[in-house]
């Protein structure tokens, strides 16, 4: 068979590229190994949202307790009519990425897809040509080396667990972890550990506001466990059993009922056989791409998303990587732009960010005016009794420039898109202190941020 454009992967930006060019009447196939939809709708941000906002609501109710609520103390979480709310919004997704496709004119293959040659495919045992291929595969947990790995269980298994285990260790203290610990402890959940191999959780993050998280994942009764590096899995009496080393040797034994892998994602490459297609990686395992996200070695070769690992994982980022494949393929080429792309994780506060960290911009070599302190007082956040909250908002000395916003804050998720909208489109300091704002609300606390 002969395309324009095949496609590996059925997530956003794969499906983004794919009816584009279409629509421009290019033949266009497109391949899945998996359910189609890709990540986000089916096992990542989507399904995660719909079980974290019944943890969200629980915490708001319990907190209010006494304070204009009464009997939320008998409030719970029913795990297995979550479950099934959940399933209401993954369980169309597949159907509907077909019928897409089908309006679109696109084949579709539910096999996986590799290299037989710089612009040969397999698809499940059939030969496809194209004149040019993309590569949307996604991400996939990162190896660990662990003794015992085949025991863990990963974040597509805990998003259809039908019942919560009651004794849960998350390795690695990232997104995937905090998260999902903090729905666990809500949950019902009786022991939740988390195994940082690191000095702290959220490591990638403003340290102050995640010292926020942190005391909030304490006073929940997680047990953060930072400098252990998890090195075996076994069973015993019908529990787990995880090893993890401390920094100076000593072995430390949790038992759980189910150990998550939290500890990060890679592209999803492994199985492509890239070799055949003469497509270079970097020294880091990264496809090497130019800044229009085009195979540096095999020209007809693109990437987008966390295949391509050019900015930060996140749904949004595979949105920006498929138009710029579009308008690699189609127009004259115009590089994704990263900057001011906002991300959140979804623990209670919730913990956003955007642009620098003030180490980080210090170590550029910028002057700067920094703002920052305990939000707790903040109305917002007194309101609903969310007794842990920080902020720093970070500018240029002179200039007023943004350069990186950190909130540990109700509804930070919310707030941070103010700012990351501000360093996208140039405005200033004196820009979001002149806004008005809607009061009283989340965003209304923005002027009381700034320098």
């Amino acid at each position: 068979m002969q395309y324009d454009l095949f496609v590996i992967g059925t997530g956003l930006a794969g499906q983004d590229v794919a009816t584009a060019c279409a629509g421009e009447g290019w033949t266009v196939g497109i391949a899945d190994r998996r359910a189609f939809g890709g990540t986000c709708p089916m096992r990542g941000c989507d399904p995660k949202k719909v079980l974290v906002r019944a943890a969200h609501m629980l915490d708001a109710a319990q907190r209010l307790e006494g304070h204009g609520l009464t009997g939320t103390g008998h409030a719970c979480i029913d795990w297995q009519d979550l479950m099934a709310f959940k399933r209401t919004f993954t369980e169309p997704v597949p159907g509907g990425v077909e019928d897409k496709l089908d309006e679109a004119g696109i084949d579709y293959f539910h096999d996986g897809a590799r290299f037989a040659g710089p612009r040969t495919l397999d698809v499940g045992g059939e030969r496809v040509e194209a004149e040019r291929i993309l590569i949307a595969t996604g991400a996939e947990p990162a190896a660990l080396d662990v003794k015992g790995e085949e025991h863990f269980t990963y974040s597509d298994d805990f998003l259809k667990l039908e019942a919560l285990p009651e004794r849960l260790v998350f390795v690695g203290g990232g997104y995937i972890s905090m998260e999902f610990a903090h729905l666990a402890a809500r949950a019902g959940a009786t022991e939740v550990t988390v195994l940082e191999t690191s000095a702290r959780v959220l490591q990638h993050f403003e340290a102050e506001a995640v010292e926020a998280v942190a005391a909030a994942t304490d006073a929940l009764g997680i047990e953060i466990r930072a400098e252990r590096k998890v090195t075996a899995l076994e069973e015993d009496a019908g529990a787990l059993v995880v090893t993890a080393e401390t920094n100076d040797g000593h072995a430390e034994r949790y038992r759980a009922d189910a150990v998550v892998h939290g500890a990060g994602r890679v592209p999803a490459l492994g199985a492509l056989n890239l070799d055949a297609a003469g497509v270079e990686r970097t020294e880091d395992g990264l496809l090497d791409l130019d800044e229009n996200l085009r195979s540096t070695s095999n020209a007809a070769v693109l990437a987008a998303g966390d295949a391509a690992q050019q900015g930060p994982p996140l749904t949004p980022v595979a949105h920006l990587d498929g138009r710029a494949v579009e308008k690699a393929l189609l127009e004259e080429g115009e590089p994704p732009r990263y900057e001011g792309t906002p991300t959140a994780v979804f623990t209670t506060p919730r913990l956003a960010a955007v642009g620098l960290t003030e180490e980080a911009a210090r170590e550029q070599g910028f002057d700067l005016e920094v703002e920052s302190g305990n939000a707790a007082h903040f109305y917002t956040a007194r309101h609903r009794r969310q007794e842990h909250a920080f902020y720093k908002v970070i500018a240029e000395q002179g200039s007023g420039r943004l350069l990186g916003a950190h909130l540990a804050y109700p509804e930070a998720h919310e707030v941070v898109n103010i700012f990351a909208q501000a360093m996208r489109h140039g405005l200033a300091v004196n820009d979001l202190k002149a806004s008005v704002y809607t009061y009283p609300s989340a965003s209304s606390s923005v002027q009381a941020m700034l320098p």
